[in-house]
């Protein structure tokens, strides 16, 4: 446990590399940042959900947004930039590798590379749920450094538009709601 423990304490002090290439500064936000507001945000969406009738396993929810990005320790944060350049087998197979390395000596290794691979293919409700977050995330750090007076961040709002994460009409209903108000909170700036 110690060794993985160690290997992603680096997330801490690893920034998220889209907002540095948009001119925003080093620290503006970290890959631990990031995951810890996945996995608030996919708390919260598990709580709504639940509370319409929707049944969703909310632990494992929790444990697939803690670890979504685990393998950035390695092999780093990729911005969306980059995806130009490397193509998504290649990134998608070094990612797979580099968390393999990381969890390789915890005991509960299989445990843990069962929920990477079911939220890299989306495999069920609760890895596309997080995805959901993982979008929620960005969008509402991008509003917060917008509120903050930061500019073009446009790009980062296409998603917002017409999200698509392959739900029934229900839980589809409620994750438009969600982005329909960041949208909305969006349009009151300044």
């Amino acid at each position: 446990m110690i060794d993985t423990l160690i290997e992603i304490q680096r997330l801490k002090r690893l920034d998220r590399t889209g907002w540095t290439l948009r001119g925003l500064p080093s620290g503006t936000e970290s890959v631990a940042a990031h995951s810890f507001g996945v996995a608030v945000s996919s708390m919260l969406i598990a709580d709504e959900l639940l509370a319409r009738g929707i049944s969703v396993n909310v632990e494992k929810m929790l444990r697939i947004a803690l670890l979504h990005d685990w393998a950035e320790a390695r092999v780093g944060d990729m911005p969306r930039t980059a995806r130009e350049y490397f193509d998504s087998e290649s990134r998608k197979a070094a990612e797979r590798a580099a968390f393999q390395d990381i969890v390789i000596e915890n005991g509960e290794a299989w445990r843990y590379r069962e929920l990477y691979e079911d939220y890299e293919e989306r495999s069920s409700l609760e890895a596309r749920l997080v995805k959901v977050a993982d979008v929620i995330d960005l969008l509402v750090e991008a509003l917060a450094l917008e509120r903050a007076g930061a500019r073009g961040l446009d790009e980062f709002w296409e998603v917002a538009k017409q999200p698509d994460f392959n739900f029934d009409a229900q839980v589809h209903f409620v994750i438009g709601e969600l982005f329909e108000s960041l949208l909305r909170a969006r349009s009151e700036l300044p």
